[in-house]
């Protein structure tokens, strides 16, 4: 076993999870106090479950297709997001004409 390898994919998903909408999710879940464990359970799998369908479509398409490109394709997909989300013309316009899109803006 490639320990280095293990070791960074477990920060690295760790890391890329924390404030995810799914840990929210779970915290939202949790804070229930119907059963933590079932929710624990529950949440535990469907990320095994997300990471396991993306390592084997990962190693698939790593058949047909350089490891290169594959990490330029999602690095400038990532990079698209980023653009997408720092200059979002909508997320600046206020939701009524009449109402200011922050509650400060009127002072």
């Amino acid at each position: 076993m490639d320990w280095n390898l293990l070791g960074l994919a477990f920060v690295t998903v760790f890391v890329s999870e924390l404030g995810d909408k799914s840990q929210l999710a779970a915290i939202a879940l949790g804070s229930s106090g119907k059963s933590v464990r079932a929710v624990f359970l529950g949440t535990a799998a469907a990320l095994v479950l997300a990471s396991f369908l993306g390592v084997m479509l990962g190693g698939g398409v790593a058949q047909v297709m350089p490891t290169r490109w594959i990490k330029a394709i999602a690095a400038v997909g990532f990079v698209g997001m980023a653009v997408r989300l720092l200059w979002d013309r909508d997320a600046e316009e206020p939701v009524c004409a009449d109402e200011p899109a922050e509650p400060f803006d009127s002072v």
